[in-house]
């Protein structure tokens, strides 16, 4: 495809200037019972013939190990709602079957349930993020479910624990009080699940040392009241409070194809990936108001483009390929949560494998890593580094009259190194920047990392797994302290800029 090239782009990078720390949590994960992503994705069982680590499957243990996978949320979203902890405790044979209702119709033997869970993060060094079951759950299944996990005392749920082989209780910190309360968990009005969650959260009891961050269930999208009732009656008993929000460049009843898609298709996707900056300002101004110091964390537990399912899968499964499309969406959302360091605490991407906008897909015993995996791992570094001003002149990418930022820019410092992320939006024309680094007077040597396609629905396949995959970019010359680097159409950079 033929480029243009804009070359009087301008960004300035602030060594010493910081605006607060990148949160690791911001790079976090989501797995859900729904579909491919915990059984064949994740969990294939002790007796599969595909090799694993006491039923999780080695292929992708190793690939997510790879991306340091901050934190993990589990078992929902919808499926939360309907979920019976008991059920998935005990000798696997003797587990309650139940029908996932939410997601395909389909049986769930509950092979998967807590104890797998907690294995799961500790082999892949994450932190566990449970989702607790408001929506069809009692005060008391939520109070005990906690109790198992964390209590080191006598009670009959620990006691219970240790006859089902954990003597000690698990570290847990983060736990949510119910998902999506104004829809799947339970069509409730702010005003109905604001004194719910007060009464639920008051049975989320702290054990021994094991203290625990609340999440309460926040808004869908723009629904700006939900947030104010939220935080005006129940801010000082929360720790974080949730958004979602999911890029469909189509309508909910015709999403579109997450392959067979032209121009404007990937114009309107990336112009609604860049609306999480307003929804995340605007929720936050909210939430300045009841917590000017900004305890709160605002959690973005559920994010990612959402498609058509693949023609031919099952419609409930949510299984959907994954393109440069997404991967330029995955460094737009990052560096906005980067943005707002400040106020967003963690952020999960919907979701882990096989399932929405995943990192990993799998068919039998075959594993491919997305485009989206690879942006990931380019950005790692950003996680628990310091957040560096930027400002500057981001050129104009425009379609059809309507025009966005041609440019996306973040930049970290950590451990000597500044890492400089950017992302060429346009579909069609390269970009020409002059990246200046103020601040310092340190040397430094330039190493950078590209991750780009053939055309803008390039992606990988089980026969060509690595059609889409990073390489080396030597697009970017350092000198005097500035970086002169040529962006290809539909791409995404990485620079690690290390002293000399």
């Amino acid at each position: 495809m033929e480029e243009k090239t804009l070359s009087n782009q301008k960004v300035v990078v602030h060594a010493d200037w910081t605006l607060g720390t990148i949160n690791k949590n911001i790079y976090g994960h989501f797995s859900e019972h729904l579909g491919r992503c915990i059984y064949e994705g994740l969990w294939v069982g002790e007796d599969s013939p595909i090799p694993n680590t006491k039923g999780i499957r080695n292929d992708v243990l190793e690939a997510l190990q790879k991306l340091r996978v901050p934190v993990l949320r589990w078992p929902g979203g919808c499926f939360a709602d309907e979920y019976h902890w008991k059920d998935g405790v005990g000798p696997r044979e003797k587990r309650k079957r139940m029908i996932n209702t939410h997601w395909g119709g389909v049986v769930e033997n509950n092979h998967f349930g807590t104890h797998e869970f907690f294995q799961l993060c500790e082999l892949l060094g994450a932190e566990p993020y449970i989702c607790g079951n408001v929506g069809s759950g009692t005060v008391q299944e939520m109070s005990e479910w906690v109790e198992y996990m964390t209590f080191d005392g006598e009670s009959p749920m620990a006691n219970w624990r240790r006859e089902n082989g954990r003597e000690q209780p698990w570290k847990l910190k983060y736990f949510g009080v119910g998902n999506e309360n104004w829809g799947c968990g339970g069509s409730m009005k702010a005003e109905h699940y604001a004194n719910l969650y007060r009464n639920y959260q008051t049975y989320v009891r702290q054990y021994g040392d094991n203290k625990l961050y609340k999440i309460a269930g926040g808004p869908n999208v723009d629904d700006y009241h939900w947030t104010d009732v939220l935080m005006r009656e129940a801010h000082w008993m929360m720790d974080g409070l949730s958004l979602h929000y999911y890029t469909v460049p189509g309508t909910w009843g015709h999403k579109g194809s997450a392959l067979d898609f032209d121009e404007q298709e990937w114009f309107v996707t990336v112009q609604k990936a860049l609306h999480m900056d307003e929804l995340i300002t605007r929720h936050s101004t909210i939430m300045d108001r009841y917590d000017p110091k900004k305890r709160v964390g605002l959690i973005v537990d559920e994010w990612g483009n959402w498609f058509d399912v693949e023609p031919g899968t099952n419609p409930g499964f949510l299984y959907q390929q994954n393109t440069m499309r997404d991967a330029i969406v995955a460094a737009v959302h990052l560096h906005v949560f980067q943005k707002h360091c400040g106020r967003v605490q963690m952020a999960n991407l919907a979701q882990m494998v096989n399932v929405l906008q995943a990192v990993i897909l799998t068919e039998g015993d075959k594993m491919l890593l997305t485009p989206t995996y690879h942006v990931l791992e380019m950005f790692k570094e950003h996680q628990d580094a310091e957040a560096l001003a930027i400002h500057g002149t981001f050129g104009e990418y425009e379609l059809n009259g309507a025009s966005l930022p041609q440019v996306s820019v973040s930049a970290s410092k950590k451990d000597g190194k500044v890492l400089v992320s950017l992302c060429n939006l346009s579909h069609k024309d390269a970009a020409g920047l002059e990246i200046e680094l103020r601040g310092t007077e340190d040397s430094y040597v330039c190493n950078g990392l590209i991750l780009a396609g053939d055309s803008i629905g390039a992606h990988n396949t089980f026969e060509q797994p690595d059609r889409v995959a990073p390489k080396a970019f030597d697009g970017a010359a350092l000198s005097g302290g500035k970086l002169r680097v040529d962006l290809p159409a539909a791409s995404v950079v990485t620079l690690t800029l290390e002293v000399k």
